[in-house]
């Protein structure tokens, strides 16, 4: 259970992605640059920002791009808003004794005009902002306020922060909410990824009860010898099944039936049971966790999938080709049992 953490504030904390899309591309504009919707921000944009605007903007210094920016996000139309669940984490954070802190690259002056718009102090030992590359700082902080690292994360939206938690040797969480996608992040392995900092309180409320938690899935085929594979960044954008936990007051196979329908959008019949396995904190799961894995077959009546925004694609194909395909461990092993029992024969 960690004790004290570090958090980003832009796309952790607070939404302020419209008005820095907004200035950005008024910056990009003077220098004839096309601007950016906000799903190629997203995908583009990167800390320490100096990096992206040298490859946006080669040649043009950073006091130059700022004397553009600065205005731009001032008269920004969007407003900036807390980030859903934000203050609870913050304040079950509170109530708890942790330790809490910012580390932002954001500009300090807006950055602290809106700590206290939004009656954040309180929360906060110290905060540091204006910092260009966090890196630089995070070795300080943790000697700085005595922060022992095994009980210290630093909670962040971007790759930076990331790469800035495994700098100091401490834990490294991602929320999805902010400015980089889920298939970005989950390139530099954050230790934790979560949706966003609602999960985090109830993650950290079922580690201290330190309940393994059960889950089903299913290798879904055709009736013709195809099956179904998705490719997902809950697990390192490995192939795997469609799956999700058990609710409470669920049978096993009707939470099977829900998750294929929410994940998929298929109806699912033939359900066979094939087999059951321990997952324990695997290094392939976007979080240390233990799973009890409930894993059946079942039937498709067609090929139209539709995923929801758990997974990355999809592809129907012959059940021994899929063995080929960078496979999770889990779906490994379940395939491999049923070619050699020939289940699907």
């Amino acid at each position: 259970m960690f004790r004290n953490l570090i958090f980003d504030w832009s796309g952790t904390l607070v939404d302020d992605m419209g008005p820095v899309i907004e200035a950005t591309n008024a910056v990009l504009e003077k220098y004839g640059i096309a601007p950016f919707d906000r799903e190629g921000f997203r995908r583009s944009f990167r800390l320490p920002y100096r990096e992206f605007y040298e490859e946006m903007l080669p040649g043009v210094s950073l006091e130059e791009l700022e004397a553009h920016f600065r205005p731009a996000f001032d008269q920004a139309v969007t407003s900036v808003t807390v980030l859903p669940h934000a203050r609870e984490k913050l304040e079950w954070a509170k109530s708890r004794g942790m330790r809490m802190f910012v580390l932002t690259s954001m500009d300090a002056t807006a950055f602290a005009r809106q700590l206290a718009e939004f009656g954040m102090e309180s929360f906060f030992e110290k905060t540091y902002a204006g910092v260009l590359d966090k890196r630089d700082l995070i070795e300080k902080i943790l000697i700085t306020h005595e922060l022992h690292r095994d009980e210290t994360a630093f909670v962040g939206d971007m790759t930076h922060d990331i790469e800035t938690a495994r700098h100091g040797g401490i834990s490294s969480i991602a929320v999805l909410t902010g400015y980089h996608h889920a298939d970005v992040l989950a390139q530099v392995r954050p230790d934790i990824t979560v949706p966003d900092l609602g999960v985090l309180v109830k993650l950290f409320d079922r580690r201290r009860s330190n309940t393994p938690v059960s889950t089903v899935g299913a290798l879904i085929h055709d009736g013709q010898g195809k099956v179904l594979m998705i490719r997902t960044h809950k697990w390192s954008n490995l192939w795997g099944i469609p799956g999700g936990k058990i609710e409470r007051g669920e049978s096993s196979e009707a939470a099977l039936q829900r998750e294929i329908r929410e994940e998929t959008a298929l109806e699912i019949s033939d359900i066979r049971f094939v087999m059951v396995q321990d997952c324990i904190d695997s290094t392939e799961f976007i979080r240390p966790a233990h799973f009890i894995l409930l894993n059946y077959i079942a039937k498709a009546d067609h090929h139209q999938v539709t995923l929801n925004e758990e997974a990355e694609e999809f592809q129907w194909l012959p059940l021994k080709e899929s063995l080929a395909l960078p496979l999770n461990t889990a779906t490994r092993i379940l395939i491999e049992k049923i070619l050699s029992e020939k289940l699907l024969e």
